[in-house]
């Protein structure tokens, strides 16, 4: 599995929450609140994830850890067995 550039998912992640604050302090407006879903798909197509929230989550966890840390947190990268494969395949 290819990991994102932690540039892109830090500038990724700030875009998002700057959004966040923006849809929060104006929700009933509509440019503010699909922008700050376009920003939340980005963030999870950028991460793997299916929900903008644990995108975000997973962001932040990247952005912490080194690579090995974060590939031993990717279960999809572990076999059945729970041992690394040298592909990322189970």
């Amino acid at each position: 599995m290819l990991l994102p550039a932690k540039s892109e998912v830090a500038r990724q992640l700030r875009r998002y929450r700057a959004w966040e604050r923006s849809m929060l302090a104006s929700p009933s407006d509509v440019a503010v609140r699909a922008t700050f879903e376009d920003s939340g798909y980005t963030l999870c197509v950028l991460m793997g994830k299916r929900c903008a929230r644990e995108a975000a989550e997973a962001a932040e966890r990247y952005l912490r850890t080194n690579l090995v840390t974060c590939a031993q947190e990717q279960p999809e990268l572990l076999s059945p067995s729970g041992r690394k494969t040298p592909s990322g395949a189970a």
